[in-house]
């Protein structure tokens, strides 16, 4: 990876979640992968920075999403606070079709379950295209980063 790659990455990755909530072993294998993955590969650039790389908390605060952006040392660098009411809709959506998903897993033929997959991931996209265009102009990402970080946004929304 060059130099300027390294600058405009995620090292750290992690969820601000005040209190703590058991999930489904689903949901927690989902998280687990997608900050796994985003750590592996990952595109990140906050405009008019080039002091990366970059360590990010993510939370919902005041009914805003939150994206803590922390240097490699830990030191505070910016904050970029998003509206949550874009996402309502198509995170809402998604936690359907994902719950038809893990029941289809167990019982449905494999095209229901590839039909049900299909849509999953339009919704999965719709919402990293989303998250993208909410960040245009504040924070670069590319489509890889913008999937793994809309997954951790759904995880973010479970409560309890």
């Amino acid at each position: 990876m060059s130099g300027a790659d390294q600058r405009h990455r995620l090292i750290h990755v992690q969820l601000d979640e005040k209190t703590f909530v058991r999930r489904k072993p689903e949901v927690e294998r989902e998280r687990a992968v997608a900050i796994y993955d985003l750590l592996e590969d990952n595109s990140f650039h906050p405009v008019g920075d080039e002091g990366g790389p970059y360590s990010l908390s993510l939370s919902l605060v005041d009914n805003r999403l939150l994206f803590d952006i922390r240097t490699e040392a830990g030191d505070p660098q910016s904050q970029v606070a998003l509206p949550l009411a874009p996402f309502r809709t198509i995170v809402k959506d998604y936690f359907i079709v994902c719950e038809s998903y893990y029941g289809a897993i167990r019982t449905a033929t494999p095209s229901h379950i590839e039909a049900i997959d299909l849509g999953r991931r339009g919704l999965h996209n719709e919402g990293s295209a989303l998250l993208r265009d909410l960040l245009a102009g504040r924070i670069e990402i590319d489509l890889k980063t913008a999937r793994r970080l809309f997954t951790l946004i759904c995880v973010l929304h479970i409560r309890g």
